[in-house]
């Protein structure tokens, strides 16, 4: 029987899981959809065992029955960083809190920066604190939550998690810790300890793995509910984002992922550590690796808005957007509707759409809303280039890339070319490709990634863009007050008439 790896991946609104051969062949692959909780404004949670883990027992429920040979090892990749606490027996405490999208501790993101010094932390972290770092979600639950805090034992993300569960081993690959500020020092590559037990006094660190390296092996307990056989050898995973990128060959300095998802997300890989306040540093996924990162707070969480208000389909939307010249009619779009993350850290930051008239209908706003996004991206490159990363090949990843008109107005935006690879499987493809590496069923040169086609920018909508992309920068900076007005404004309304969200389970 021939060897398989076994890929998964929590994603934001759904796990996907891959079985594939040492080769790259995909022998089946599975998706479970579930959803964001959103108990209080700027609040974003998942049940770590109704969501992460059942989503993983299922996907593996689905997936064995068709194995035609032995699983060979296992990797999981998540959504990340989050903070999840559990006690001494790895039980959750509490529904996880999750990545830059959750944007509760920003009074401790204040505190924390005036206490160790903004420059400081940039310099030892490679970021500045956000809502993206767990230092401060770490103080946030011991001021807010102080009997969880007291019981907990470790903290962990989705990764991890599901590491622990299959394994019971506490580890975290280098690549997630990194992004733990300020509890870990990335040119060192390893914890401050000084400043952990500051921040969060009496919680163990976990131990730390580079993401292709085996954490440990699959116990009976685990086996017996998710199948996977006994002591099939498990690495210590990553965030989802950077298998990812791994799936679609982004592994040399130069390459830049575009991950079109419910967020857009891009990551640069570098030689050596390179850091500005606007973005993320962080390690990479292979050993002396580095990576520069951004990414917004809404992409397709905006266009499945849209789709949900008008009760129209993706297809019929897409369809009538195309029909939609350049620029929207004059219409652009702001798609801050969760503040923003990368480069502007606002998370008070909200959603605008300038130049409206009785003319335009929803086909427009769905345009609006696409180039919204591709003004995003353009904006985050523009600040690769100022730092000199100047990245010199974009590969294009997600499921937002299944729709060509969102990838063309991105290209058409930006000026510039994007590759899209043939496997659009996503990170859990990647997950297979490093568990392959771990027990040498492929070198660390191997690739599964082959390149398919690629979006050019068109010459005739430059001018356009070139004007409204003026205009979306300067709409942010001359409505960021009235915007922060409004956001206290939608906070003191919840806290008056409180209403709990619950995400769609899919997004382009």
């Amino acid at each position: 029987m021939s060897a398989l790896l076994l890929g998964i991946d929590i994603g934001t609104s759904s796990s996907k899981a891959v079985l594939a051969r040492p080769d790259g062949t995909v022998v089946a692959q599975a998706r479970v959809p579930h959803a964001v909780s959103m108990p209080q404004p700027g609040w974003a949670e998942h049940d770590a065992e109704q969501v992460w883990w059942a989503d993983v027992v299922a996907l593996c429920r689905q997936l064995l029955p068709a194995a035609d040979g032995t699983v060979a090892a296992v990797s999981v990749s998540g959504l990340g960083p989050c903070l999840l606490p559990v006690d001494a027996d790895g039980r959750p405490l509490r529904p996880a809190i999750l990545y830059g999208i959750d944007t509760r501790a920003t009074r401790e993101i204040d505190e924390l920066t005036e206490r160790y010094g903004a420059e400081e932390l940039l310099r030892r972290g490679g970021s500045i604190l956000t809502s993206q770092a767990i230092g401060p979600k770490l103080a946030w639950l011991r001021r807010h939550e102080p009997d969880v805090y007291a019981r907990t034992d470790r903290f962990l993300m989705a990764s991890s998690y599901v590491v622990e569960r299959l394994t019971g081993e506490y580890v975290l690959d280098h690549h997630s810790a990194s992004q733990c500020d300020p509890l870990y020092d990335l040119h060192a590559a390893a914890w401050i300890p000084g400043i952990a037990a500051d921040i969060a006094p009496g919680i163990r660190l976990p131990s730390l793995l580079w993401p292709g390296e085996i954490a440990g092996r699959v116990n009976a307990h685990a086996a017996k509910v998710t199948g996977v056989p006994v002591g099939t050898p498990v690495t210590a995973g990553t965030v989802d984002a950077w298998a990812e990128a791994l799936s679609a060959g982004v592994e040399k300095a130069g390459d830049c992922m575009l991950m079109y998802g419910t967020t857009m997300f891009l990551v640069e890989i570098l030689d050596q550590p390179l850091t500005d306040e606007r973005l993320w540093a962080t390690r990479g996924i292979e050993r002396g690796t580095c990576s520069l990162a951004g990414g917004t707070a809404t992409s397709g969480a905006v266009t499945d808005w849209l789709r949900e208000l008008t009760g129209a389909s993706f297809e019929d939307l897409t369809a009538e957007a195309e029909q939609v010249a350049a620029g929207s009619h004059g219409l652009v779009m702001l798609p801050y509707f969760a503040g923003e993350r990368t480069p502007l850290f606002d998370p008070d930051a909200r959603g605008a759409v300038l130049g409206l008239t009785l003319r335009h209908n929803r086909a427009h706003l769905y345009r609006a809303a696409l180039e919204g996004t591709a003004y995003a991206v353009r904006h985050h490159l523009e600040v690769m280039d100022e730092l000199g990363a100047c990245p010199t090949r974009l590969i294009a990843v997600g499921g937002g890339t299944t729709a060509d008109l969102g990838t063309q107005i991105v290209s058409d935006v930006t000026g510039r070319t994007q590759e899209l690879p043939d496997q659009r499987i996503g990170a859990s493809y990647g997950d297979a490709l490093l568990a392959a590496r771990a027990v040498d069923l492929a070198d660390r040169t191997t690739t599964w990634a082959t390149i398919g086609r690629k979006v050019e920018p068109r010459a005739e909508t430059r001018g356009v863009y070139e004007d409204l992309y003026t205009v979306y920068r300067d709409l942010y900076r001359a409505t960021r007050e009235q915007a922060h007005a409004l956001a206290e404004q939608q906070r003191l309304a919840d806290r008056a008439h409180p209403v709990a969200y619950h995400s769609p389970t899919s997004a382009v």
